[in-house]
């Protein structure tokens, strides 16, 4: 499978059209895959809230646009740092620990991040989410 801008054009319209603003394209090659790795087509505006991943790590990689990934101290609620992700910028990717809450936003229309996370997919539940 290529990934080339005309599939990154079609999961940014898609995104554009959701209500969420966002859409996922799942790079598995099967539901046997113990592995999560997909796009994730961003648009500026989506609803993401600060969460975890406490049984996995989650690397990031920017493709298209520009993003912002803000990490969060659990006790205090407020944002501890935020890290730009460009495909042409100084961070192109990066690594969340397990555990670790954060959030990103999409400063840029058309913005496509690889995602990778281990092990196979689990809903988040109420204690993932910051509130």
């Amino acid at each position: 499978m290529l990934i080339d801008q005309q599939l990154l054009d079609h999961l940014t319209e898609q995104a554009k059209a959701s209500p969420r603003l966002r859409m996922n394209f799942d790079l598995r090659n099967s539901d046997k895959d113990q592995s999560q790795r997909m796009l994730n087509a961003i648009e500026p505006g989506s609803p993401i809230p600060i969460h975890r991943h406490q049984k996995s790590t989650e690397t990031v990689v920017c493709l298209r646009g520009r993003l912002v990934w803000e990490f969060y101290d659990e006790m205090e609620k407020i944002c501890t740092e935020t890290i730009e992700l460009s495909p042409n910028g100084s961070v192109v990717a990066l690594n969340v620990p397990k555990g670790q809450w954060h959030t990103v936003k999409a400063l840029e229309s058309g913005s496509v991040i690889l995602e990778v996370k281990e092990g196979s997919y689990e809903p988040q539940s109420p204690s993932d989410i910051l509130l």
